[in-house]
């Protein structure tokens, strides 16, 4: 099956290469002399405001062209000075100064810690300024600034303080906006303060970033970043090829293994940020506690999540889904590339493929096998149907669903593949709880404190159907009393421990259940990328990483400044190729071309 699909991929290659002299003809070459960077992405960004944006290209693209607080080190990860070069807090944890670097905007203005203060302040008051990233100033009291001096006043402590996760914007240009939930920042050139400056956006198809001559840490290395948006992975492997683009990140291993073995190619594949995970609907219910959704009464039971844990082969999983490109969990949903906050289990309460106990543990709860193999509930009225929500036109998530109904009905429980768009997946397994089982996963910071936030009872739905940002529904006194302890614990090896606990509650209570931590598989070519930075830089990421570093610092080779490898060129032309690329693949390989929606793996 993996050498199939593996061919299956090299042949919408090689066609979507053949279709692509339409993008060559229509293509622009450079300027003579201009150091051009293209970066492929499989997702367009929705939106150019960071007050609205969530989706990770976005976020990615906005760490390339606004600075914050705080920037994660490229070796170590942890909290480095950005736009606050320096910053104590008080004896009891409750106050925060910061020290503004003396920097400017890319028009020239002086940066001040009144930008700060006002960014803070306008997500603090504004409900549609709060949609990207409104729970990390849930414990702001106030925020204050005096020349580069900003002060902020906590309600509790909280030592995540130094990992905050919002872009400072300049108040000189966006405090004339009254309606942030309607305003698409579609004003170019923007004002930045971070390496790059966007010049230019056309939705769904690219965005043009040029080197700030202003920022803090010196120009750039190269003049034009450009990220194209593709239609699907294929696309963007075969610009890959005729060098219409530079480098692509975040791919499946179908399209990686399409390009590992190219000699114009460096195949890059490292540990990920990601975990991958079901989440099961073991009894949804809103803010107000009152139960929502549809999900199976079985779930509920803390036994038969236990049993589904033991039945999956997460090693068969890695080998054959993921073709062998990825990490068994064996831990939560922090993946094993952050050392020091990772946490794996062992001894006895380390779950490990054993379907004979699943089995047992189902027997001895009272989950009795009827005729025809399929469980019952205990008092008999109803089988062990499940259904497994994925996403529409995601191909390794149909080759999941396949595994994992063969893994549960060996334990007597019955799986049903539920296919959705992105819309409505989100909606059913965040909002309403119309699921059983889902896939789900999320790209972890370098601090792990927002993705354990979203297993908070406070990140249920409110009962109006508003709000949220739930990964499970979960609600568990024991999990939430670890959160706040570990908001106000300021010992960071302590803090630590704690975070290590909240994921040991999280994989023996079973709300969600790790399968595997993704690996980074990106590659780029080897005739136009110089150097570029990982962060880490002990073989870290390129593209989709929680830092600016790889693209302030890559470099371009010589021969490679007056035009693309392949004699293609800018993303204007090389757009309109895609477009007949696309429907060439379509019939050649129609299951691994089709468009890919805004899925699990699209969050931050």
């Amino acid at each position: 099956m993996r050498k199939w699909v593996a061919r299956l991929v090299a042949l919408g290659v090689a066609l979507l290469v053949a279709g692509q002299g339409t993008t060559a003809a229509l293509a622009q070459n450079p300027a003579a002399g201009k150091k051009i960077v293209r970066v492929g992405a499989t997702q367009a960004m929705d939106s150019m405001n960071p007050f609205l944006a969530v989706r990770l290209v976005s976020t990615q693209i906005q760490r390339w062209m606004y600075g914050f607080l705080t920037v994660a080190d490229s070796k170590t990860l942890q909290p480095s000075p950005d736009l606050a070069e320096s910053w104590t807090t008080s004896e009891d944890g409750l106050t925060w100064t910061f020290k503004i670097r003396q920097a400017k905007w890319s028009d020239g203005q002086p940066i001040t810690a009144e930008d700060a203060a006002w960014t803070f302040n306008k997500i603090m008051t504004d409900e549609a300024a709060k949609t990207a990233n409104g729970p990390a100033v849930e414990n702001f009291e106030s925020v204050t600034a005096s020349g580069q001096e900003l002060t902020i006043k906590l309600k509790a402590p909280q030592a995540s303080m130094l990992e905050n996760p919002i872009p400072i914007m300049p108040k000189h240009v966006w405090e004339s906006v009254t309606d942030m939930a309607n305003y698409d920042a579609e004003k170019y050139p923007t004002v930045t303060s971070g390496p790059y400056i966007a010049i230019e956006h056309k939705k769904d198809q690219y965005v043009k970033l040029q080197a700030n001559p202003n920022y803090w840490r010196g120009r750039p290395k190269i003049d034009e970043l450009q990220v194209i948006f593709y239609a699907n992975p294929q696309a963007a492997i075969a610009s890959l090829k005729t060098g219409d683009i530079d480098l692509i990140g975040r791919l499946n291993p179908p399209e990686y293994e399409a390009v590992q073995n190219d000699p114009n190619i460096v195949a890059w594949n490292t540990q990920g940020r990601r975990a991958a995970y079901l989440q099961i609907n073991h009894g949804a219910t809103t803010t107000d506690d009152k139960p929502v959704g549809d999900g199976h009464p079985a779930l509920k039971d803390p036994k038969v999540r236990q049993a589904l844990h033991y039945a999956i082969d997460k090693d068969r999983l890695v080998a054959e889904v993921q073709n062998g490109l990825a990490q068994p969990a064996d831990g939560s949903i922090v993946p094993p590339m952050y050392k020091e906050f990772f946490w794996e289990a062992t001894g006895e309460e380390k779950v490990t493929y054993d379907p004979a106990k699943a089995n047992q543990i189902l027997d001895d709860a009272g989950y009795k096998k009827g005729p025809d193999g399929v469980r019952t509930m205990p008092d008999g009225k109803r089988k062990l149907e499940f259904r497994f929500s994925i996403h529409t036109e995601t191909p390794i998530e149909d080759k999941l669903a396949e595994y994992l109904t063969g893994f549960f009905k060996e334990i007597g429980i019955t799986l049903t593949t539920k296919k959705l768009e992105s819309s409505k997946f989100t909606e059913e397994t965040g909002v309403t709880g119309l699921f059983d089982i889902a896939i789900s996963g999320w790209s972890v910071n370098p601090d792990p404190e927002e993705v354990m936030a979203t297993h908070l009872c406070s990140r249920r739905p409110a009962p109006s159907g508003e709000g949220g940002g739930t990964e499970s529904f979960y609600c568990d006194e024991t999990f939430e009393k670890l959160y706040q302890d570990q908001l106000k614990e300021l010992d960071r090896p302590k803090r630590i421990e704690i975070l290590k606990q909240m994921q040991e509650r999280l994989y023996t209570d079973a709300p969600v259940i790790a399968i595997y931590y993704n690996n980074d598989l990106e590659a780029y070519r080897k005739d136009r990328i110089a150097s570029i930075t990982p962060v880490p830089e002990d073989k870290g990421l390129l593209y989709g990483g929680s830092s600016y570093m790889p693209f302030f610092t890559v470099t371009v080779k010589d021969a490679a400044v007056s035009g693309p490898a392949g004699g293609g060129g800018s993303n204007t032309g090389l757009i309109a190729g895609i477009v007949g690329a696309v429907v060439v693949v379509g019939l050649a390989v129609l299951l691994l071309s089709r468009r890919r929606k805004s899925a699990a793996d699209d969050r931050e």
